[in-house]
């Protein structure tokens, strides 16, 4: 009594004490308060991990999705600059429309007229 007494504010204030059976009511009551809080809270706290984790696997998720972008943009880029490089090569343009010429004309078949 004196614990809600003090909650509520009520600090000098003396306080007759307790029959047995109101006292062990008002000790239930408050263990059973705080036994709701405490599961609540662990509740909250729980699925506040549970979010920062999901959140944190999907920061990664969209790293390593950003990364191998990034590494296929610089293959790209590096199979670009080799076509590119074989283009301005001498006989490297021949080579490359020949190329494309005989795949279309091996087929062995004779184009439609």
């Amino acid at each position: 009594m004196r614990t809600k007494m003090r909650l509520l504010g009520f600090r000098g204030a003396a306080v007759k004490p307790l029959n047995e059976e109101a006292a062990a009511e008002l000790g239930a009551e408050l263990l059973g308060e705080a036994l709701v809080f405490g599961v609540g809270g662990l509740c909250l706290y729980l699925e506040y991990l549970r979010q920062a984790g999901q959140s944190r696997r999907r920061e990664e998720h969209l790293e390593q999705t950003l990364s191998d972008l990034r590494q296929g943009l610089e293959q790209l880029q590096k199979d670009l600059d080799e076509l590119r490089a074989q283009g301005h090569a001498p006989g490297g343009a021949g080579h490359a429309q020949g190329s494309s010429g005989d795949a279309q004309g091996s087929s062995g078949h004779a184009p439609a007229q």
